[in-house]
């Protein structure tokens, strides 16, 4: 498995590429979407009578979660802006844990085609 992983890293074969490429993708998108999330909370529901966003580590740590799919005792949004906030953040979350899901699936099919078709060449 770990053999595997440099391999990924590295991009040894067409299909370690596409891997580690659909990895980096989902890895700065959300990384971005945590920082614009958290600006966009803290600016949207600071404010709001009612609300639990009150410092900016406290909406950093409010988008985090909810980009992990974590389901917590946290403060929901008040703010219309801040549920929309919310709603986008649900759904990339759930998009990128099924887009994972498929990907290490097609990763791993494609490793064993490969692996059948290098033994077939073997053979003699």
């Amino acid at each position: 498995m770990r053999h595997e992983a440099r391999l990924v890293l590295r991009g040894a074969t067409p299909t370690h590429m596409t891997l580690r490429v659909r990895l980096a993708f989902l890895i700065v998108v959300t990384l971005s979407l945590d920082v614009i999330g958290t600006a966009l909370m803290y600016m949207l529901e600071h404010d709001a009578r009612g609300s639990g966003f009150h410092t900016v580590f406290g909406a950093f740590f409010w988008v985090s979660a909810q980009l992990t799919t974590v389901s917590s005792q946290l403060p929901n949004p008040v703010t219309t802006g801040g549920k929309i906030v919310d709603l986008v953040l649900q759904a990339w979350a759930v998009s990128v844990v099924a887009t994972l899901g498929a990907s290490l699936a097609t990763f791993f099919l494609a490793r064993h085609h490969e692996r059948v078709e290098a033994a077939k060449a073997v053979q003699p």
